[in-house]
This record gives C-alpha cells, structure tokens and sequence, in this order.
C-alpha cells in the first residue's frame, strides 16, 4: 500500500492507495501526527510520497523515513514518467506537474487540459505524447473575493455560490455573480480557443472549488477531485520500481 502527503497551498491532503485505488484520504488545514499514526495503524502502508507547495516538510519525510519500507520527497529533481517542456522546472508547482501525471493515467494517449481550481486557478495541457506543455495561472475563487474586500473601502467579504444569474440585485450578489462568472467566462475562453488549436482535446476539473463550475460551464468536462492524489501514486511507483533502486 502507498501513503500519498500533498501539502497545498492551503490545505494538507493524505490518501492511500490499494494496488492503484484510493482506499483512504483525509484533508485538514495543519497535519498533526495523530493523523498519521491513525492512517499508518489503519493500513499496512510500505511506502509513501510528500509533496509539498509551501517549502521544506523535513519533520514529516523524517517520521515517515522511520515507519516505511521507501519514502519519496517530490523536488524539481525528480524522476516522473511523462515529458516536461516547461523551461524553468525548478519553479514549477508540484501539484500541477502530479496533475499532468494524473491526467496520463486516466487517459493516456490524448490531449487532456487540466483546469485545477485551487487557492489558485491553473490550467495546463498534456499532449497525447504524454508531455507536459505548461498553462497558464490566475487567482482562485477565494483569492478574488478577498482582493474584491480587502483592495476597496466598502465592498463585503462573500463566498462561492452555485447561482447561475447575470445580474445582482444586490452588492453581494453583484459581487458573487462577478467572480463566479468571470471565472466561467475565463474558462470557457479558454477551452474555446485551445479546442480549436488541438482536436480531440479532453478537458478535466479538479480542486476544491471544481464543483462550483462543472454545471456552470457548458462544455464536455471531466470533474475529477483526486486527479493530484492520482499522479503522486504514480510518480511513487515510478520512482519505486526496480529501475529506480539500483
């Protein structure tokens, strides 16, 4: 069994996988190791993966190191089984790249834009020759309300909401309708233009606020809120196998 730690910019995610299924996860804003002592108690995890999106996480790779057969720290330097065009790695977000690994799993063979609605907005392309192309990034739902409040004087603070209108009657449903649809607009612009570049292209939701835009956005969209979880799994195995030992 494998122990997948994805601390994000906002949230610390854990799953295990069972011979490739999601068996387990748990989500939280700070990881205790109580957590972690269930989890490894729960199930005989062997090895284990943590990838991080907010600096160093030495304490938790060192209780690992002592409770598993094969830890994997996810850097820039390592190994992943897909093609990386981007032209700075180094500064490259762990998640998107897991989510571009996740996306070849699912649906290898074919070209896959991944819209992760996180902390930020991404969208990334993975081309049919399983390589990474690289996106594009912009604030996420909750990092746009904030700004809306905290940049003017007098604007409340509001919150996602599943409200399809175009008008607000109101401030706050004028600010509601504002962000949740500039994000939707974004979005299908988006898609609209890289579906007329590339034929066939498969296009994926992923992230917490994923399920705010899935009805919203008339398209043929695949939702899928452990696409990340996906790739850290396989990157572990890639890096855990037999080739990857010597």
């Amino acid at each position: 069994m494998n122990l997948v730690v994805d601390f994000g910019n906002t949230l610390v995610k854990l799953a295990v996988f069972d011979k490739g299924e999601l068996v387990a996860q748990r989500c939280m804003e700070r990881l205790h190791p109580s957590v972690l002592e269930e989890l490894l108690s729960e199930w005989p995890v062997r090895r284990a993966v943590v990838a991080s999106t907010r600096g160093e996480v030495d304490d938790v790779a060192a209780m690992l190191r002592r409770r598993v057969d094969y830890l994997l720290e996810f850097t820039s330097q390592t190994s992943v089984p897909i093609g990386n065009a981007y032209l700075t790695p180094e500064t490259l977000g762990r998640d998107r790249l897991a989510a571009a690994v996740g996306a070849t799993v699912l649906y290898p063979g074919e070209n896959v834009l991944i819209v992760d609605f996180g902390t930020a907005v991404t969208i990334d392309l993975v081309t049919a020759d399983n390589t990474f192309r690289g996106g594009c990034i912009s604030p996420g739902v909750t990092m746009r309300f904030r700004a809306l409040h905290d940049y003017t004087a007098k604007l409340p603070l509001c919150a996602a909401t599943g409200g399809e209108g175009l008008s607000g009657l109101t401030t706050e449903e004028a600010i509601e309708l504002g962000v949740m649809n500039g994000i939707a607009f974004e979005i299908e612009g988006y898609v609209t233009r890289m579906r007329e570049k590339i034929d066939g292209l498969r296009v994926i939701f992923t992230g917490g606020d994923a399920k705010f835009f899935v009805k919203r956005i008339k398209n043929t969209i695949f939702a899928n809120c452990n696409l990340v979880f996906c790739g850290l799994n396989r990157i572990l195995e890639h890096n855990a196998s037999e080739e990857h030992l010597d």
